[in-house]
């Protein structure tokens, strides 16, 4: 296995396993992002997003996609967006060494935390992140505008 900076060649890959995410979250419906969109919105000129993939024998079977962010307390914050692991690939080690690589890529860029998110109900993952020593916060409420929400926001 070797970890290593996204490309735009990687996308459709990267895109592939996004899907089997969104249909173990069941919430495949939901996605409204493309590969077309994600090589501007990644390789554009205001790009928002970087990732790692985990390779083996030539075949991506992971993905970590992640952005910055700002703390008002902290400072700047890398925030892991997705940790995706082929489901016929998981318990090999794909996890950790994208996880280490989002660790070193935070450490390079100066951040003082790490930060993302997992479902209350995927113990899997939870029980993976335990194991990494991280602190599962119960105490924040996520808060979102969707598309139509953001569309239809009268500021008057």
């Amino acid at each position: 296995m070797i970890i290593r900076k996204g490309t735009i060649s990687d996308l459709q890959a990267a895109f592939d396993l996004i899907m089997e995410l969104a249909i173990y979250e069941k919430g495949e419906d939901q996605v409204k992002n493309s590969v077309e969109e994600m090589q501007v919105d990644g390789f554009g000129p205001n790009s928002v997003f970087e990732y790692f993939v985990c390779e083996r024998e030539d075949d991506i079977i992971g993905i970590a996609i992640y952005y910055f962010r700002y703390s008002t307390w902290k400072g700047r914050t890398l925030y892991l967006e997705d940790l995706v692991v082929r489901e016929s690939e998981r318990g090999y080690g794909a996890g950790k060494k994208l996880f280490d690589a989002i660790v070193k890529e935070a450490k390079a860029t100066n951040c003082k935390q790490v930060t993302w998110q997992v479902l209350d109900w995927n113990e899997p993952a939870i029980r993976f992140y335990k194991r990494l020593n991280a602190h599962l916060d119960g105490e924040w409420i996520n808060c979102r505008l969707d598309e139509d929400q953001i569309r239809n926001y009268s500021t008057d």
